[in-house]
């Protein structure tokens, strides 16, 4: 007995398949993925909702939570939604209905909530034990039917209960909302558009079925975002967008309304202010931008001296956006500020257009505005037809009756004859008169105050009425172009309450085509004065507005054991050229320097410089000009200084020296130049025409002079018809001129002779 319980129990044990590890896992993850993609993640374009918001919306009606009763807890909604419809986490289900409720991120919001529900800068909405809620007008519209046999409506997950397939409603709100999400291996994003333009290319299509893609854009003009903006891309751009199904928007803010220089209104976003300076006031911004992150993204530029043209950024927002951006001076041009806002921050973004949605057979796919709109038609006339023969059904079974009670009016007596005489009068009515078992009933069930003359005319005007009515439903169910022409009446009717003259149907979001935000090189954006620029031997650099006298006190004030360096006059827009002894160059914007308050800041720390080397040169970039450069070797080169810029803080090596080998000499070359000085430390002077050196960007160069012993002192550029002059000693200043250069003009790379007399002793051309 054992053995055969054994085997019994044995044979219901299932068969054990094998598999691969890989072909199960693929069979598990197609069924994951089509899950996310059908009932998660992509809307339906019938009703422009996903499962989680359409839950919460039939919960709420339920909870009979229309826009005339009362607010209820958030909490209620919730529970009910996670409990009957919806299980899943509480708190995805609250960040779905707080989406549905924010005016700035639904542009038709769905859900009334009351309570703090988040806002435009970031902040989350209260917990939803603080906050109530209850549905909008256009939910109402958008569930319009539901009790009209319009839709199928399906078991709940535990099948305690029934949920709508899909709502019925006229409302467009996949276009008129929009949707985003990312599925498996697909993703939707689609902004919201104005609903009065979606009903009009919808008419479009009801009238001319065949009508163009471009008929449809002239009714059609693109997205209108909850938190308007403005739409700069072009028409032929945002109609090749829909025509696909892809793209994407650009999106700029809205500036506020000013006067231009004529008086005009117009979205300058200038405000004058006292003393003709101004402000710069942004009124709204792109959609999804969070405005706390927006004026963060402000400010760090202004920080970083990334924007120098800026000075400040305030919110001075309350139930209305106000975004006050004040310039560095009111001579900043205000085109160059706004294109490098837009450039810099998210005052422009990108809004991607991805029209992926389910169909009408839960089929995702990729659709253009026509095919899309003819699919929601198909699906209005389907409801229309199904809302029809529902009406038909209930007229029937209300004819029937009329009809039973008709029979008892003309009978009455009878009627009341049977009822007191007959202990079944049921069947006996039934019998005599003819009537059916809803009819007898009926009649049995009437009221005594009811048997009067009067409800026998009125039961006469309702039955001619539904007869009539009828007919008429008979009529559209048999003819297609009825079904259009009452499809058109209705959402003619429903535009007027999205008209554009409307607070909720107004465009929100203008199209303004404009090209794209130039480049604003930094030069650009600095406002140009005079500087002095002073740097100490030990490399502590200021700057001091203004050109002051190069002698003044106050430029001699230097740390203890420093001395003077360098000090010229330059403009706030130059870049300054830093030059150290390993014949590596710096670049360095002179706006970026310090004020001349106390001992500047070391210029090492603003570049990355190697500590060993030495500061020899600083000076003013001039895009034309050109240096000579030469090393304590005896060699060089001319060098453009357009090839000298350094691009970063590490600089640029220019001059490749051997070892022991220092670059000494940097020095600007005059336009009318024609011959080279060299001075070496034996004292000895060779003069060649500067056409014997070559210009190049980096290298070692030629040899200019040669040495036994030595190395090279320093050298110089002159016109050689007006000589070669060299300051003198001492404190007088003064300059003498050498005019007949014959003996020391030799060729490149000689040794030379000695200086003409009185040259100075220390063989520097200057002091």
């Amino acid at each position: 007995m054992a053995d055969e319980a054994s085997a019994g129990s044995g044979d219901d044990i299932p068969e054990i398949e094998n598999t691969s590890f890989d072909r199960a896992l693929s069979d598990r993850y197609l069924v994951y993925a089509l899950s996310t993609i059908t009932a998660r993640s992509l809307p339906d374009l019938r009703d422009g909702l996903k499962p989680v918001h359409r839950r919460l919306l039939w919960a709420m009606r339920q909870l009979k939570l229309d826009p005339a009763s009362s607010y209820k807890k958030s909490a209620r909604v919730v529970g009910d939604v996670i409990g009957k419809y919806h299980p899943h986490g509480d708190a995805s289900v609250y960040d779905a209905m707080v989406r549905l409720a924010q005016d700035f991120v639904l542009r038709y919001p769905l859900v009334d909530g009351q309570g703090n529900f988040g806002n435009i800068d970031g902040d989350n909405a209260a917990a939803y034990r603080y906050t109530e809620a209850r549905l909008t007008r256009t939910a109402i519209e958008l569930m319009a039917g539901l009790d009209e046999g319009t839709v199928a409506f399906k078991p709940t997950y535990n099948g305690e209960e029934e949920e709508p397939e899909v709502f019925p409603g006229l409302f467009p709100n996949l276009l008129a909302n929009g949707a985003s999400g990312i599925a498996v291996g697909m993703a939707t994003s689609i902004p919201s558009h104005n609903a009065a333009e979606v009903i009009d290319a919808a008419m479009l299509l009801i009238d001319q079925p065949e009508a163009t893609h471009e008929a449809i854009m002239e009714r059609f003009h693109g997205p209108d975002f909850a938190t308007g903006g403005l739409l700069v891309d072009s028409a032929e751009s945002i109609s090749q967008a829909y025509r696909t199904g892809r793209g994407a928007f650009r999106l700029r803010a809205r500036y506020s309304t000013g006067k231009d220089a004529q008086g005009n209104w117009e979205q300058t976003g200038i405000e004058k202010l006292s003393g003709g300076t101004w402000q710069l006031v942004i009124s709204e911004i792109p959609y999804q931008v969070q405005k706390g992150k927006l004026i963060e993204q402000i400010a760090t530029l202004i920080a970083e001296k990334k924007l120098p043209i800026l000075a400040d950024v305030r919110d001075e927002s309350d139930e209305t956006i106000r975004i006050v951006l004040e310039p560095k001076s009111r001579n900043v041009d205000v085109d160059i500020l706004k294109d490098s806002l837009y450039r810099l921050t998210d005052l422009e973004i990108r809004f991607p257009l991805n029209l992926n949605v389910l169909d009408e057979t839960r089929t995702p796919g990729v659709m253009g505005i026509k095919p899309l709109l003819e699919s929601w038609l198909r699906h209005q006339i389907l409801i229309l037809i199904n809302r029809s023969r529902h009406r038909l059904e209930k007229i029937a079974a209300r004819l029937e009756l009329l009809r039973g009670y008709i029979i008892a009016y003309l009978n009455l007596d009878r009627v009341i004859e049977i009822i007191r005489t007959e202990d079944e009068p049921k069947p006996v009515m039934m019998a005599e008169f003819e009537l059916t078992d809803r009819q007898a009933e009926a009649i049995l069930n009437m009221r005594l105050r009811s048997l009067r003359k009067l409800e026998e005319m009125e039961l006469r005007r309702e039955h001619d009425a539904l007869i009539k009515e009828q007919e008429e439903l008979e009529k559209l169910l048999d003819s297609p172009a009825r079904q259009r022409t009452r499809l058109k009446k209705d959402l003619t009717a429903l535009r007027a309450l999205y008209s554009e003259t409307t607070e909720l149907g107004r465009r929100r979001t203008d199209l303004q085509e404009a090209a794209p935000a130039r480049e604003i090189p930094l030069e650009a954006m600095i406002e140009r004065e005079p500087v002095t620029v002073i740097m100490s031997r030990r490399g502590w650099i200021k700057a001091m507005k203004g050109h002051a006298d190069l002698g003044a006190a106050e430029l001699t004030k230097f740390k203890e054991g420093d001395g003077p360096g360098f000090a010229f006059h330059a403009q706030s827009t130059d870049k300054l050229l830093i030059a150290l002894d390993n014949g590596r160059f710096y670049t360095l914007g002179a706006e970026k320097l310090p004020g001349a308050r106390g001992f500047g800041e070391p210029v090492r720390g603003m570049l990355d410089m190697e500590n060993e080397a030495q500061i020899i040169a600083l000076m003013p970039y001039d895009p034309a000009g050109k240096l000579l450069l030469a090393a304590s070797n005896g060699r060089g080169f001319l060098a453009e200084m357009s090839e000298l810029i350094a691009e970063t803080r590490k600089g640029r090596q220019v001059v490749n020296l051997k070892a022991g080998v220092k670059l000494m000499v940097i020095r600007p070359v005059p336009p009318s130049a024609d011959h080279v000085a060299v001075v070496g430390e034996n004292r000895k002077l060779v003069v060649f025409p500067i056409s014997e050196l070559p210009v190049m960007a980096r290298g070692q160069g030629v040899q200019l002079q040669r040495y036994r012993d030595g190395s090279l002192s320093d050298a110089t550029t002159f016109r050689l018809e007006e000589g070669l002059s060299w300051t003198m000693g001492g404190e007088s200043g003064r300059t003498r001129t050498e005019r007949d250069m014959g003996l020391w003009r030799v060729a490149r790379g000689a040794a030379g002779r000695l200086p003409p007399n009185g040259f100075p002793r220390n063989n520097k051309f200057e002091g």
